[in-house]
């Protein structure tokens, strides 16, 4: 990933905005919202860390650290928006963040993975 990246970047961008939007409304308690917890760990800890990590990431640009926290940061939006949510009982709510959230984590893992390669990682 570099910074003149850009559809890497977006995505990063678009995967912290959904995990900020899904935050606010936990702590809104807006429907439909995160569970407050889950048997590992608590939600809002969580998704505070996958945003910092996306947003490390873009600060990094093209470094193995900025590569790494990207894919730390796209392994962490699919924990809230990966498949497992075609099961989710609210998924006719979420629909849009699901599929937005797993597009942009496409984009950035098929950007990262030919990066990653080149360094030998």
């Amino acid at each position: 990933m570099t910074q003149t990246d850009r559809p890497c970047l977006a995505a990063l961008v678009v995967l912290i905005l959904l995990q900020l939007i899904m935050l606010s409304s936990l702590y809104a308690e807006v429907p439909p919202h995160p569970p407050i917890a889950t048997p590992l760990f608590g939600i809002g800890p969580f998704i505070g860390a996958s945003v910092s990590a996306a947003i490390a990431a873009i600060v990094l640009g093209e470094s193995r650290a900025g590569r790494v926290l990207a894919l730390l940061a796209t392994l962490g939006a699919l924990v809230s928006f990966g498949p497992q949510k075609y099961l989710d009982p609210q998924f006719p709510l979420i629909w849009p963040a699901v599929i937005a959230a797993q597009l942009a984590a496409i984009t950035v893992l098929v950007r990262l993975f030919p990066a990653l390669s080149r360094q030998g990682a």
